[in-house]
């Protein structure tokens, strides 16, 4: 079904790079994820998200410390196993051939994709 452009427009899709991650407890599939994706608090410092990623069956959680990767920002927070999730990691493929969404070069967490 076609969205028109500012149906679009409002998804925001930002540069998060991985400082941390760890499989969940009691899940075979999901990763919990600490990203900087260069949001500030009000004092202007640094607050990193948390993003649970059901991509753990595909990824070993030490290979993603460190990478790149494009997430939806603006998600509302979701609830999965008890933990809240703040975004949402793009990948393409399905359950048994994943490819994480990265950009081809360094670059600032936070940048919006354009």
């Amino acid at each position: 079904m076609p969205i028109n452009y500012n149906e679009f427009s409002k998804i925001e899709l930002k540069i998060a790079k991985v400082l941390e991650a760890e499989k969940v407890e009691g899940s075979e599939k999901l990763l919990r994820l600490k990203v900087d994706v260069g949001d500030k608090n009000e004092a202007g410092e640094s607050v990193n998200r948390q993003i649970i990623s059901g991509i753990g069956k595909i990824y070993n959680s030490e290979d993603l410390i460190g990478k790149e990767v494009v997430i939806v920002a603006n998600l509302e927070p979701r609830t999965l196993i008890g933990l809240e999730s703040r975004g949402m990691i793009l990948a393409a493929g399905d359950e048994n051939n994943l490819a994480l969404i990265v950009p081809d070069k360094e670059i600032t967490p936070g940048f919006e994709i354009k």
